[in-house]
């Protein structure tokens, strides 16, 4: 599945907020990108270019591609309840975002990368899709296996005062996870109006 390799700290710097985590270029630089950015303040824009900006923040946020994350609205669409909260609860519960959460990575493109190359089993059985949809009830873990481990407790040291989430319960000496429901959506800590990506989408 294709993915987003550029730079991070540019994408952060032109929406003025640390998609990708902790952000020292938006700190020492808060302007836009751009030989005129420290020069102009932020321009007012139109009302679909802010709920443009909304769409593409969630977008990098969780790492999808338009196609991919186009899919995600449909299929929020289709299900019954506000089609904004189901949005992010959908993207919320895919693995690769599941095992960030729950401190097994430290950013959200690690823990695609743990996905993938296989150091992650769900209920058990190793799943290597990053957009595999997790569900209430799922057990998430670190493959038990050297490099896995060694990995996984790497990690461990570096989310040490990461808060978890109440919609799981990990135990992080053994590295493993359950996903008791479904986050709501003030559990759900993304810099996004998904309102606007709704009405963006619905034009």
């Amino acid at each position: 599945m294709a993915r987003y390799t550029g730079p991070r700290d540019k994408i952060a710097r032109r929406f003025g907020v640390p998609l990708f985590g902790p952000s020292k270029g938006l700190e020492l630089r808060n302007f836009p990108p751009g030989q005129h950015g420290a020069r102009n303040t932020r321009r007012k824009t139109s009302d679909y270019g802010t709920a443009l900006a909304e769409k593409q923040k969630l977008r990098f946020t969780y790492g999808l591609m338009e196609k991919q994350f186009r899919r995600y609205y449909h299929e929020a669409c289709r299900r019954k309840g506000v089609t904004g909260t189901l949005l992010l609860q959908m993207l919320e519960l895919r693995l690769d975002n599941v095992v960030y959460r729950m401190g097994f990575a430290n950013t959200r493109f690690a823990s695609r990368q743990m996905v993938g190359h296989g150091h992650v089993t769900v209920n058990g059985k190793r799943v290597d899709i990053s957009s595999y949809a997790v569900r209430p009830g799922d057990v998430v873990a670190v493959r038990v296996n050297p490099r896995s481990t060694q990995l996984a407790n790497r990690f461990a040291d570096l989310t040490q005062g990461i808060r978890m989430m109440d919609w799981t319960t990990v135990d992080r000496e053994k590295h493993t996870g359950t996903v008791n429901r479904s986050p709501e959506r003030e559990e759900i800590d993304v810099f996004v109006n998904e309102q606007l990506v709704v009405e963006l989408y619905s034009r």
